[in-house]
């Protein structure tokens, strides 16, 4: 198994359902930047959009990777928001983002979770979308 796992460190990420890279769980700014790297085609530059302004955002934001997806929070293994590659679209996830003004267009099946699609033609209103991660960063976290 040592083998398998020196190989895969080497070779290109498997895209898994609906283009999402499959990235090692890692903690830190590296194995987020790896999924960045990954994301195919439109979406890699959203990527590095959200990343961007996540970081801006929030002095000292915690990343990690995990279940194949970046998390982002303000203190290790409590996570505000996350991202997640589909097929026709960017899925971010707020945790709390039932408490954010304006709250984020998409519900979900959890009261607290909403959830903002990005889709390849989109134009992404940073503005907003930076107030949201400010909120957001300010609101208890899931710990995870």
């Amino acid at each position: 198994m040592a083998g398998k796992t020196s190989a895969n460190k080497s070779a290109t990420p498997v895209l898994l359902t609906g283009g999402n890279p499959q990235i090692a769980k890692g903690y830190g700014d590296a194995p987020v930047q790896a999924y960045i790297d990954a994301m195919p085609g439109w979406k890699r530059a959203v990527g590095q959009r959200l990343d961007a302004i996540i970081t801006r955002a929030v002095s000292g934001v915690h990343k990690a990777v995990k279940w194949n997806s970046p998390f982002y929070g303000v203190e290790d293994d409590v996570w505000f928001l996350n991202y997640h590659c589909f097929t026709k679209y960017v899925k971010v996830s707020f945790f709390q983002g039932a408490s954010l003004h304006p709250v984020p267009p998409v519900a979900s099946k959890y009261a607290d979770v909403r959830y903002f699609h990005i889709h390849e033609h989109d134009e992404l209103d940073e503005v907003q979308f930076g107030d949201w991660v400010k909120q957001a960063s300010q609101l208890p976290g899931e710990r995870m």
